[in-house]
């Protein structure tokens, strides 16, 4: 009689005569499923890489200002002038 394997290469045959109009639609599916698994997997390892490797120090411009007299730190103005160009009062 049949055995296992002798049922399974009927079996086979059966399902690729009956889908044959189906099988490429299929094999593109599964092409395509291939590359967007493929391109997940690289997008991850490049996300690690980039979560590993130490961050490179922020550089902000700006401008420094001479340290003001004594006592006029706190002087309530906010137009941005140094100490030296505000007019005394």
């Amino acid at each position: 009689m049949f055995g296992l394997s002798e049922l399974a290469v009927v079996l086979i045959v059966v399902i690729a005569v009956l889908a044959a109009r189906k099988l490429p639609e299929l094999a593109r599916s599964a092409g395509k499923s291939a590359r967007i698994l493929k391109a997940e997997a690289r997008a991850m390892k490049e996300q690690d890489k980039a979560e590993e490797a130490p961050a490179a120090p922020r550089v902000i411009q700006g401008e420094t200002l001479p340290p003001s007299a004594p006592g006029s730190e706190r002087t309530g103005r906010t137009d941005g002038t140094p100490p030296e160009a505000r007019p005394a009062g």
